[in-house]
């Protein structure tokens, strides 16, 4: 506060009024930095940097995560507090809850996550859902496939039209990426593209176990809304699109090109850290 205000009142009154010596006070201002802040001023060059390449997005949970990919050593509250110091802050979600008209589930059909969106391996667990972008056109409709195990995207699919073939697009997608036959439980909600009769043979005809969410409980499927969500706050929300084709792109871009790598780096950097949990330490004497 001294050295901010030393121009427009004198020091010496300034240290009486703040009872500090004025000793004191010349003493820090010709003081070096101190390791801490040194350290303190190179990650916050990282933390801008990384705010910079998301354009703007990221907030100090993510940052955290792609510093950690990047071998630095720091907690996720020092990344929070030194973004907040200097004024860095990505897009916060707004939280909405819209209530959806019930729908049966066809016959044997139950919700077999029951909000356990943990999986222990790839190709286990599936969530699926859809979702609309707004363009000058029309509305753009979005189905896409998450693996609860990497939170990638392993199958999407776009049409102007909200259609079962949209959502049987992107889960026939995900299928050409898995490597072998065994079940997958798929969740979806109640939406009538999910309950018809031709989806439902589609996934018998694959081995995928249909599971489905409680009547007007979106939290049932929370992480594929959450996806949603965080795709519209850090990319759509930001556009205007003057065509279709030209969201199709930039959807594109935002899965394939950000979310995705980012999903598959953060999951190589767990493994490698259970890995290093999981080595026997050698003992030397």
């Amino acid at each position: 506060m001294i050295e901010r205000c030393r121009d427009a009142f004198p020091i010496r009154l300034m240290c009486r009024c703040l009872k500090v010596s004025s000793s004191g006070y010349y003493d820090w201002q010709g003081r070096a930095p101190s390791a801490r802040s040194q350290a303190n001023e190179r990650l916050l060059k990282k933390i801008h940097r990384i705010h910079e390449e998301s354009d703007g997005v990221m907030g100090s949970p993510r940052i955290w995560e792609e510093l950690r990919y990047e071998g630095a050593l720091c907690s996720i509250n020092r990344v929070a507090r030194l973004m907040r110091i200097n004024g860095i802050q990505g897009i916060p979600q707004k939280k909405r809850w819209h209530r959806k008209g019930a729908t049966h589930r066809p016959m044997g059909v139950q919700n077999y996550l029951q909000r356990d969106f943990n999986a222990n391996e790839p190709n286990t667990k599936w969530v699926t859902d859809i979702t609309f972008i707004e363009t000058a056109e029309g509305w753009l409709y979005l189905s896409a496939v998450k693996d609860l195990y990497s939170d990638m995207i392993v199958g999407w699919s776009m049409s102007h039209r909200q259609t079962r073939e949209l959502v049987l697009q992107a889960v026939l997608m995900a299928l050409w990426q898995r490597e072998d036959r065994t079940p997958v439980i798929l969740h979806s909600d109640r939406g009538c593209q999910f309950t018809s009769g031709e989806y439902q043979r589609f996934l018998k005809g694959h081995n995928l176990i249909c599971s489905m969410s409680a009547v007007g409980t979106c939290a049932d499927n929370a992480s594929m809304e959450g996806f949603f969500g965080m795709l519209k706050r850090e990319r759509v929300n930001r556009r205007i699109y003057q065509t279709r084709a030209e969201a199709r792109a930039d959807v594109f871009d935002y899965i394939e090109r950000f979310h995705n790598p980012r999903r598959r780096r953060r999951l190589e950097t767990s493994k490698q850290d259970n890995l290093c949990l999981t080595q026997p330490s050698v003992e030397t004497g």
